[in-house]
């Protein structure tokens, strides 16, 4: 980052304020977002070991699905932040409606492709002969939400850019509860066995974006901002959306290898590295919560034109991101001994485990200097950057992570190489903060 004199005490307070408003919200929304499918595992187990299996394979096709186009919620929150900055609040809705539309228009082209497709794809994630038809039940009967969840994707952007993060989380958790609900009342109640299962998380989705929705739509006619499609707006967000999808993919394909790779170390390896990584996954939504604070705020100084402004935000964020990771590392460290068992109770698991949740608890502030960053980046339009910089990475990472099982070293190895891969994404995101050439200034970029 660009050299600056000290912070004052009262800014740092500012920012220090900004930060927790939008963070901790943000915070429960995300982790309210796993809570449905645990509720829906919890319910659907109890049908049988085939109902839940079956469940699983939808599961993370519907996950994948809908996690591709992450970009609906981060390109538009930048968006709708800076027209938020320049003090054009009937443009910065405009803009997010634009997204909204995009997410219809998105998730309608995935439900054709996921209907008719639905059997081979289960297939293909290797579902057994017995949970395969359920797989195929649940995953038909939720694509019908699919729309409804790329809606709540983009309206949670729109209201992250008008620097609202807790209305997203009184909708997650309203989502939540309506979800379990509807759950336990299909399944058992009308005896609709796993399709009442699909169809209580469809309504639950449905609700939340008729929920948004809501919001915007009273937000828009408040302002007198169009609520027509407009094709060009459409145009230009999914534009915008394209090199944060390249950036999505290349991370989900780290993920991807670092999972393969462990498949071949062994049994008890991949049971440990799932331990791990739902560990990781907790802690990256911590550190996300920070980025998403991140994404609001750099966009609003932007559109502002207060460059000087969106650097101290920056710096000030990237402390946070620091001391963040610190806590939670030394969390990692302290629990680790208390965190194994309430998942197994192999010690040859836990054995494989335990020295990978210390290279996690090591690497914990290196990801928060890369969540803020990465955050910090996305709030400014540099998605291109984005792109490029996490494609490096996957090059990196792929041929040190698959040489893992060759060279030794089991699954504290492969988290060695997951360490590498934030490393290179650090150095990345840290020359382009420093850079300065992120800080571009305006309505729009």
């Amino acid at each position: 980052m660009t050299q600056a004199p000290a912070m004052p005490k009262a800014t740092r307070r500012q920012h220090d304020r900004e930060i927790v408003a939008l963070a901790v919200p943000a915070f429960g929304a995300l982790v309210a977002e796993p809570l449905f499918v645990m509720a829906d595992s919890a319910i659907v187990g109890h049908l049988g070991t085939a109902q839940l299996a079956g469940l699983g394979v939808a599961s993370a096709l519907l996950t994948t699905a809908v996690s591709v186009f992450v970009f609906l919620a981060y390109a538009t929150t930048a968006a709708v932040a800076r027209r938020v900055g320049a003090g054009d609040l009937p443009a910065a809705i405009r803009q997010g409606m634009d997204g909204i539309w995009l997410a219809l228009l998105l998730g309608a082209v995935v439900i054709a492709v996921v209907l008719p497709t639905a059997p081979a794809l289960v297939e293909l994630f290797g579902a057994s002969d017995t949970a395969a038809p359920y797989a195929t039940t649940y995953l038909r009967i939720s694509s019908f939400g699919i729309p409804a969840m790329l809606v709540v994707l983009a309206a949670t952007g729109v209201l992250r850019g008008l620097q609202d993060t807790r209305t997203p989380l009184y909708v997650a958790v309203a989502g939540f509860v309506a979800n379990a609900a509807l759950n336990a009342g299909l399944v058992y109640g009308a005896d609709l066995g796993i399709a009442g299962s699909a169809w209580g998380t469809v309504l639950a989705q449905c609700g939340m974006a008729a929920a948004y929705l809501t919001v915007v739509v009273r937000g828009a006619r408040r302002h007198g901002a169009s609520l027509r499609p407009d094709a060009a707006g459409i145009r230009d967000s999914a534009q915008a959306g394209v090199p944060l999808l390249v950036r999505t993919l290349s991370l989900r394909a780290v993920l991807m290898i670092a999972t393969a790779v462990a498949a071949r170390l062994g049994d008890a390896d991949i049971a440990a590295h799932q331990i791990v990584l739902s560990l990781w996954s907790l802690l990256a939504f911590a550190l996300d919560a920070i980025a998403i604070a991140g994404q609001a705020i750099i966009g609003r100084y932007l559109g502002a034109n207060d460059a000087p402004g969106a650097r101290a935000a920056c710096r000030r964020m990237v402390e946070w991101g620091i001391a963040v990771g610190i806590v939670l590392g030394l969390l990692v460290v302290i629990s680790r001994p208390l965190f194994l068992p309430l998942f197994t109770g192999d010690h040859v698991v836990k054995d494989a485990a335990l020295p990978a949740l210390l290279v996690v608890a090591l690497s914990q502030p290196i990801c928060g200097i890369v969540f803020v960053l990465d955050g910090v980046l996305m709030g400014a339009g540099d998605g291109p950057y984005l792109a490029w910089a996490m494609v490096l990475t996957l090059v990196v990472f792929a041929p040190v992570a698959l040489l893992v099982p060759t060279f030794g070293g089991g699954l504290t190895a492969l988290w060695a190489a997951m360490t590498l891969m934030m490393l290179v994404r650090m150095l990345t995101l840290w020359l382009r903060a420093r850079s300065g050439r992120w800080v571009v200034t305006g309505a729009s970029r």
